[in-house]
């Protein structure tokens, strides 16, 4: 996969996750000499100011002061964790350089949405936690990084360790969509540097490029795909989940929310249930 990655993004805070997309984001770098850039947010403390209301000037000051003291000390505690993680995920600590696995700690002071805005957008992958929806943790981070970043962004599940490999047998969700096609072509170093390529498609593609013509198309860019048909057995994100992880894929590529977001959190559509129920590492392109 040497070459499919030059920069990584992960944005992280304080809630434990950051550990496993390292982990995961190490394996994508190691195997292409990428760059690794955890971001960390430092909250701003007008954004915790109680909107519409009057603050008397010594209260302002107070809260301004433990925001300052709280963001410090989390910076601190996040920093020692990663000098420690990338030892042990085996990243050098230094400026990016070309074809060597490196990693840099980042802090911005702002809103996430608004650091994964500024830096997303100049990144070849944006990697961020599973949500759990039960606990109300992550989603926000996923659809600003979707939706905000304009890259591909990688959804990694919780596991224990690092995955051994994430991109060596790449399976491609193909509908025809717009979504579909777009990340197609933000993905194409990651297809290129993988080893095997399964296109996945139930058939339906209606006034768009067909399953086996996305194959034609790959194979002029010297990617050999198989094609593999899947019965929809309800929820077709399901289904996706079961024949990649049926073939043996590692990777998951797939256009993201055809439906609005909102609509599909709430009614649970294809994309939803991917988010939901992934065990495998899953790009999403909007």
């Amino acid at each position: 996969m040497a070459g499919a990655l030059h920069t990584i993004t992960l944005p992280i805070r304080g809630d434990g996750k950051g550990d496993n997309v390292f982990a995961h984001a190490a394996t994508l770098a190691k195997g292409s000499g990428a760059h690794v850039r955890v971001l960390h947010c430092r909250v701003k403390a007008e954004d915790l100011m109680p909107f519409g209301m009057v603050i008397p000037g010594f209260m302002r000051k107070q809260i301004e002061d433990a925001v300052k003291r709280n963001s410090a000390t989390e910076e601190d505690n996040l920093r020692e964790e990663f000098k420690a993680l990338a030892v042990e995920l085996g990243l050098s600590e230094q400026a990016p350089e070309k074809g060597k696995a490196t990693t840099s700690f980042v802090e911005y002071e702002g809103k996430q949405v608004e650091a994964v805005r500024h830096y997303g957008r100049l990144s070849d992958l944006v990697c961020v936690p599973q949500p759990d929806r039960r606990q109300n943790l992550g989603s926000n981070t996923l659809k600003s990084a979707i939706y905000s970043s304009g890259r591909p962004v990688m959804m990694c599940p919780p596991r224990d360790g690092a995955p051994e490999t994430i991109g060596n047998h790449v399976a491609i969700g193909w509908n025809g969509s717009l979504e579909a096609t777009r990340a197609l072509a933000s993905t194409m170093p990651l297809i290129k540097a993988a080893l095997k390529v399964t296109i996945l498609t139930t058939g339906k593609e209606i006034h768009a490029a067909t399953a086996e013509e996305l194959a034609e198309y790959l194979d002029l860019h010297g990617v050999i795909a198989s094609v593999n048909r899947i019965e929809r057995d309800g929820n077709i994100g399901r289904s996706l989940l079961k024949h990649a992880g049926t073939a043996g894929s590692d990777l998951l590529i797939m256009g993201a929310y055809h439906e609005s977001y909102e609509r599909e959190t709430i009614f649970g559509g294809n994309t939803q249930v991917v988010v939901d129920e992934a065990t495998m590492p899953v790009i999403l392109v909007h």
